[in-house]
């Protein structure tokens, strides 16, 4: 845990489940005076459960004997955050909110706010660690790596990291569970929320249709065979199994199907039944918007470096070689990855340690300049 000495004010970021919970009961335990924060950022709209999770975060302060303020950056999350979200869907790519919500306003306009109200520190429930080192500050992985959050973390500003305090990034999320238990906090065994940042779960598909119109198009096979109609190329992204309603398809009942590549200058999706079909794998890739949370890595010969990157979260780590080019890095894997997808972000490690990391603009299908025949060499430099 982040180990300033114990005094002054910290407040946390109270979501109403169990890791806030906890986190704000280590910090009380630890010395901090705690005050909780609770944000609605998304008018409830009958899938959203802010209302009730404002009430779990409420018996949570009440038990721990804290304040707990509540604020809405609702307008700011939609120019933020939510309009980007529009915008990449519209323009065929799959991006990641939660990414941008963490920079712009959990540890954007929510940490101006929390310094206002005269916090020395802020504080979440997020699995991650942060060591100060040199008069700087590393984002580390979670000891717990199946919960492990610094992918969605790597875009927050340094600044914001050194004053930011994850009280649980040691921990096991069953340590979490046992502790929360014994201090009597009501939410010990609430479900963890799943869903997109301050939206939750909710059918995508008639969700998306409210602020985006998708025209339908052909789906193919990756020999150009149409098979089927798509609903919205915004609707899928690659790698995707269920949803497809093709089931059966030329004869080829018991395979899936899998969304292989999406082609917006002609409205077609393009489907595999080869979970590893080499439309499906990529073992180079470009990275825009780089964003470093030190110094920019090099390596001792140049601008080449060595480490390991991330295309998702809860992906293993991918060792690879990255070579800067101005604004964009070029990541050459050392064995091809699957569904690598752009608009998702791009995350380097430096063993425990997040470098960075930025937009996956292109990827290129290299195994296919092994094989033959017009459709792939097409496809060579695809997406």
């Amino acid at each position: 845990m982040h180990s300033p000495p114990p005094t002054g004010t910290v407040i946390v970021g109270m979501s109403g489940g169990v890791d806030s919970a906890v986190s704000a009961l280590l910090l009380k335990e630890g010395g901090y005076q705690v005050q909780g924060l609770y944000m609605s950022n998304w008018d409830d709209d009958g899938y959203c459960t802010t209302a009730a999770d404002f009430q779990d975060a409420r018996a949570v302060c009440d038990t721990l004997d804290i304040p707990l303020h509540r604020v809405s950056f609702a307008a700011e999350y939609r120019e933020r955050v939510f309009a980007h979200f529009l915008e990449e869907y519209a323009a065929g790519r799959t991006p990641n909110p939660d990414v941008l919500c963490n920079r712009e306003i959990k540890f954007g306009v929510c940490l101006e706010y929390m310094h206002r109200l005269g916090a020395e520190f802020i504080a979440t429930g997020h699995y991650a660690r942060v060591r100060q080192i040199n008069g700087g500050v590393q984002l580390l992985k979670a000891l717990d790596g199946a919960k492990d959050q610094s992918y969605f973390l790597h875009q927050v500003a340094p600044a914001a990291l050194r004053n930011t305090l994850f009280p649980i990034g040691h921990l096991r999320k069953a340590e979490v569970r046992n502790l929360a238990h014994a201090a009597g906090l009501p939410v010990f065994d609430k479900p963890d929320s799943t869903g997109i940042c301050f939206i939750g779960e909710r059918p995508f598909e008639d969700f998306l249709s409210r602020y985006l119109t998708q025209p339908s198009g052909s789906i193919e096979t990756a020999e150009g065979q149409v098979i089927g109609e798509h609903r919205g190329l915004a609707l899928y992204t690659l790698g995707q199994r269920s949803g497809l309603h093709i089931g059966g398809r030329q004869g080829a009942a018991a395979a899936p199907w899998y969304v292989a590549e999406k082609l917006p200058e002609r409205n077609a999706l393009v489907v595999v039944q080869d979970t590893d079909h080499p439309l499906l794998l990529s073992d180079t890739f470009e990275v825009q918007e780089i964003h470093w949370l030190g110094a920019a890595p090099t390596g001792s010969g140049g601008e080449d470096f060595r480490c390991a990157v991330k295309t998702r979260y809860r992906q293993a780590d991918l060792p690879c070689r990255v070579h800067a080019a101005g604004d964009v890095m070029r990541v050459t894997l050392d064995a091809a990855a699957r569904a690598v997808t752009p608009g998702q972000y791009a995350v380097f490690y430096d063993g425990e340690v997040c470098l960075g990391g930025g937009v996956i603009a292109r990827r290129a299908n290299s195994q296919l300049t092994r094989t033959s025949g017009s459709l792939q060499k097409a496809r060579i430099a695809a997406v």
